[in-house]
């Protein structure tokens, strides 16, 4: 359905959604499809940021040759130019400073995820690095598990109901209304 609006500035259309992206992104009742895709992805990253937090090579003495050591071997395949010159300028030389940001990132992912706070937040910051990970050259989850952050991220507005979302956005101040039918 079109529906067609007078505002001070002229028209504005605005497209109703349709009943099956009402019922994913919109409506509550699909909150549980959300848990259990939400609590998998937040699992998975918290272990592995879990390895990495517990390892010498990520957190421990040995900071940041872990990351050296992946994304020269990133290097050595064909990779995109942008992201080469990134990894050669910014990551490589301050490998310990990232080696910090990955393992307690993934940490954070994890558990924003599992209690479901700030949920579309986490998931955007999860899909950042599978996709830091995809371009370095590393398939593994990877893609699986960024179509399930694109996915979450869509659906910020319900994927948290079933977790401290249901009480923190409201109090954050997000624009949720519910609408009784």
């Amino acid at each position: 359905m079109v529906k067609i609006e007078q505002n001070k500035n002229g028209r504005e259309v605005i497209i109703e959604e349709n009943p099956f992206s009402r019922f994913l992104f919109i409506n509550t009742k699909s909150a549980w499809i959300w848990l259990i895709l939400r609590v998998y992805l937040g699992y998975s990253w918290l272990m592995a940021g879990i390895g990495k937090v517990t390892s010498d090579a990520w957190t421990g003495e040995n900071a940041g040759t872990a990351v050296r050591g992946f994304m020269e071997g990133a290097l050595s395949q064909d990779i995109a130019g942008w992201y080469a010159w990134f990894l050669e300028t910014l990551v490589i030389p301050n490998a310990v400073t990232f080696s910090y940001l990955i393992a307690w990132g993934e940490v954070l992912v994890g558990l924003g995820l599992i209690v479901g706070l700030l949920t579309g937040i986490a998931a955007f910051f999860g899909a950042v690095m599978n996709m830091s990970f995809l371009l370095a050259g590393t398939v593994s989850a990877n893609p699986v598990m960024l179509m399930i952050a694109i996915l979450l991220a869509m659906a910020w507005k319900v994927a948290g109901w079933y977790g401290l979302d249901r009480w923190a956005l409201p109090i954050l101040g997000t624009p949720w209304k519910v609408t009784k039918k």
